[in-house]
């Protein structure tokens, strides 16, 4: 009796790499380092950010902020997760292109004092524009709630589309809410310089 050995079939998932440093004319986006935890527990803290994230629970706490900084800052995933920060390297914010189900998915979030300048746009547009540099044929997912008009605005000025609306889990406002779903199609980004 002779016995085979099965392998399943290696997929190799491409990639776009490290994760950069991206600098724009007011913002530098670096990778996550654990000293990042009080200034996102602080942002997060406040229930008018974490309202518009699906994942993300509320009350948030320093330990959850380190509990998500660990994997980040481990260099095992393939994800980009980058900090945002302004003149004084102080963490203010977060655009991430995550690879989930097979797709890559952008998601974001700025601290609120720092709210109607622009700066997610041009941070968004910034890593939008590297990681498509590194991945030119990679369609990138994302959405917003259908209450965040504003999120939803920054995506369509991008080039994202909308493909659908769903109702999904927000585990800060603790039910299903309204999503509108949206995709950036390969070659599809539309960078507008900042004023």
């Amino acid at each position: 009796m002779s016995a085979a050995i099965l392998q399943r079939p290696k997929s190799e998932q491409v990639t776009p790499g490290r994760v950069p440093v991206v600098t724009t004319p007011r913002l530098t986006l670096r990778p996550h380092r654990l000293a990042d935890a009080n200034a996102i527990a602080e942002s997060l803290s406040d229930f008018a950010i974490t309202r518009m994230l699906a994942r993300v629970p509320a009350p948030y706490d320093r330990q959850d902020a380190l509990d998500w900084l660990v994997p980040v800052t481990s260099g095992s995933l393939p994800d980009w997760h980058l900090a945002v920060t302004d003149g004084d390297d102080a963490h203010i914010g977060v655009v991430s292109v995550e690879l989930r189900h097979g797709r890559w998915h952008l998601g974001y979030w700025l601290n609120r004092y720092f709210w109607r300048r622009g700066y997610m746009s041009e941070a968004v547009a910034a890593v939008l524009e590297r990681f498509s540099r590194r991945m030119p044929d990679t369609a990138v997912h994302s959405g917003v709630f259908a209450d965040n008009p504003a999120s939803l605005r920054l995506q369509e000025k991008l080039g994202f589309r909308m493909t659908g609306c769903a109702e999904i889990y927000s585990f800060a406002r603790n039910t299903m809410v309204s999503h509108v779903e949206t995709v950036l199609q390969p070659g599809a980004l539309q960078i507008t310089k900042v004023a």
